[in-house]
């Protein structure tokens, strides 16, 4: 039979309860092997029920201490009810000071004390009791914004007012990786205009830049070197016209940016400015073959109402893998075609010199010429479905030799 003595009522704050006759402080830490949390208990008396009941600050304390030991205990181990027991006069009924002595000789839990309103510079100076004065609810970000904090320290990093402020407009304050959004309500009123100075610095420098989406990666997937270039660009724009702010801060302003340039791109087609004015659209009149390197291919017609494109460039998005990574585009009338080689940075172009008569195979011209990246992939195939494989004339050198090619392909690899 278990009845609850004491509870705060507060959280995960341990309670009292009475088991089989005894007074037992009971505790959730921990997870199973199933994630589910775990429940310790442990022997007190009367003279710990009392201090714990009319004392939060030692309460929080002995809390505190405890946790490390249901951390001991792992998924499924017993929890050191003697080393738990051995805690209690310490921590409930000893004078200040040796409270102080034994958290200097034990581990303990410092987040859980931080977030019910620990006093940090005395906590820092070993006076945990005198720091649990203010002890108050439990707030789980005070904890957090100490961690992050100190993770930046320990980097050598300090937040001044305005650095911290930019941190908390993003919401990257307390995590980093979090995608950062525009949160002008949770700063300073006083910070703020200062904060939208510095956004309007990263927006003037890269207006008109954008980050454009690389299917190579999946159907949502941006473009990295856009992403670095609108960074740089950001970045020294941001340092030249505010000095001071450290680099995290620099950071959040353009990961903002570039994260919102990269769901403004996720919902365009994959197209380029002649496409959209219909120059590689509708107004091309032979249909065209998608094929990958697994034999799925997709026919393109005149008639379509996307352009050919982004017809194929969502070809690519859903069938690109780390085992796909070759994809074709022919023109069956014309006899020509190009081939994109993902895995190199490369294209080949392939035109029909002699068709196949009498059973005879048809003989092929075969070109290699290297690519710059997505931007290059994207204005070659926009310019073959304009022009064909004449027009992709001027975006060479075309090496016809694959000795020559391989060894321009080592060497543009070797820088």
């Amino acid at each position: 039979m278990r009845d609850i003595v004491f509870t705060r009522m507060s959280g995960w704050i341990p309670n009292v309860i009475r088991e089989d006759g005894g007074l037992k402080l009971m505790l959730g830490a921990g997870a199973d092997a199933n994630h589910e949390p775990r429940t310790f208990t442990f022997s007190i008396g009367e003279a710990h029920l009392a201090v714990i009941q009319e004392d939060l600050a030692r309460h929080l304390l002995l809390w505190s201490a405890v946790l490390p030991l249901c951390d001991a205990a792992g998924t499924r181990g017993q929890l050191d009810e003697d080393a738990a027991v051995a805690l209690l006069d310490p921590i409930l009924l000893s004078a200040p000071a040796e409270v102080d002595a034994l958290f200097r000789r034990i581990p303990w839990d410092r987040g859980r004390l931080i977030a019910h309103g620990a006093d940090i510079d005395l906590l820092e100076r070993g006076q945990v009791h005198a720091a649990m004065r203010a002890a108050e609810t439990s707030d789980g970000k005070r904890a957090q914004k100490y961690h992050a904090d100190r993770r930046r320290a320990e980097r050598g990093t300090v937040l001044g007012p305005l650095d911290a402020a930019l941190l908390t407009y993003t919401g990257q304050y307390l995590h980093g990786a979090t995608i950062p959004k525009r949160l002008p309500d949770a700063v300073d009123p006083a910070l703020l205009p200062g904060v939208l100075r510095v956004i309007a610095t990263a927006e003037r420098a890269c207006a008109g830049m954008r980050i454009g989406r690389d299917p190579r990666r999946g159907k949502r997937a941006t473009d990295k070197r856009d992403w670095e270039r609108m960074t740089a660009t950001i970045d020294a724009a941001v340092r030249r016209a505010h000095p001071g702010l450290v680099d995290d801060a620099v950071r959040t302003v353009s990961f903002l940016m570039c994260s919102e340039a990269a769901a403004r791109s996720r919902n365009t087609l994959m197209e380029s400015a002649d496409d959209r004015a219909g120059l590689g659209g509708s107004a091309r009149k032979r249909p065209l073959s998608f094929t990958d390197d697994k034999d799925v291919e997709k026919k393109w017609l005149p008639d379509s109402p996307r352009t050919a494109t982004a017809e194929f460039w969502e070809f690519v998005g859903d069938h690109s893998a780390a085992d796909n990574e070759v994809f074709t585009i022919e023109d069956e009338k014309m006899g020509e075609g190009i081939q994109l080689h993902f895995y190199a940075d490369s294209i080949a172009r392939i035109t029909t010199v002699r068709k196949g008569k009498g059973g005879a195979d048809p003989e092929y011209r075969v070109e290699y010429s290297l690519v710059d990246g997505m931007s290059g992939y994207r204005n070659l195939v926009s310019t073959f479905v304009r022009g064909g494989c004449a027009a992709l004339e001027e975006h060479g050198p075309w090496m016809s030799d694959v000795a020559e090619f391989e060894r321009a392909r080592r060497r543009r690899d070797a820088t």
